[in-house]
């Protein structure tokens, strides 16, 4: 509609009412162009992100020397948990094997990803939870995968810090051995300090609720397969943040 009303408005200074219908249906015409452009793009940020999810994956597994059982296993559940169609699924499975061959480009993966989902920080953050997941899936996250976690992190354009605290957000919301650690993990997913003010911990919890809202990334091209990872990261945020609140009695 804006386009249409630009283009009309144009129109009618130029040449009057004819210019206003000329200048109203060329507007239209942009319009249109316009979306196709941007569902095309959405598009390929989608099948970018699905084979890269895998391929990536199977890299990361691979990275201790061994790809277990229990990985395998997580990337089969995902599978399901992404409701993948038969397509879908024959192609990520692919990309997984290509993942762990011994010639598989990782950086390139990497760089083909954040090119193509440049400036969505949070599409990035959950792609590597994603990741973490799978890896940590045997119980553990191996010094080599998590090195490998970094390194794929930097190539998206994000810290060390912030796979730090997605590490903090996954032991928080599992069973961690005591109440103590899982608040100090608690803390850490949240990005904020014991010692923060009841305020700053309530500003920094919408902040992430607000950039990992599902609907806010799948406007940006996150596959509706995902819906379900993004809805559990929420999920874990909001565990996060009530522990601490029922901690320090936050209203």
């Amino acid at each position: 509609m804006l386009f249409i009303v630009i283009g009309g408005l144009i129109g009618a200074l130029v040449s009057g009412f004819s210019g206003l219908i000329i200048g109203a249906a060329f507007g239209y015409l942009v319009q249109l162009i316009l979306r196709r452009v941007l569902r095309g793009g959405l598009k390929l940020v989608q099948q970018q992100f699905l084979g890269s999810t895998f391929a990536v994956m199977g890299a990361l597994c691979k990275a201790d020397g061994v790809v277990t059982r229990d990985e395998i296993k997580t990337a089969e559940t995902l599978f399901q948990r992404l409701h993948l169609s038969e397509e879908q699924r024959t192609s990520a499975k692919k990309a997984f094997e290509r993942g762990k061959a011994p010639d598989f480009d990782l950086d390139a993966e990497v760089a083909r990803l954040a090119r193509v989902c440049r400036g969505h920080h949070a599409m990035l953050q959950t792609f590597l939870q994603i990741q973490l997941t799978a890896i940590a899936a045997d119980g553990t996250v191996h010094p080599a995968e998590h090195d490998m976690l970094v390194r794929v992190a930097r190539g998206l354009g994000l810290s060390e810090a912030e796979v730090a605290r997605l590490e903090s957000l996954l032991r928080a919301s599992s069973g961690a051995p005591s109440r103590d650690q899982k608040l100090e993990n608690a803390y850490a997913a949240l990005g904020v300090s014991p010692d923060a003010s009841d305020s700053d911990i309530k500003r920094a919890y919408r902040r992430l609720m607000s950039q990992n809202h599902p609907d806010k990334l799948a406007g940006k091209g996150l596959p509706e397969n995902m819906r379900e990872v993004a809805e559990e990261k929420t999920r874990e945020i909001a565990t996060a943040y009530d522990l601490i609140k029922d901690v320090r009695g936050m209203a």
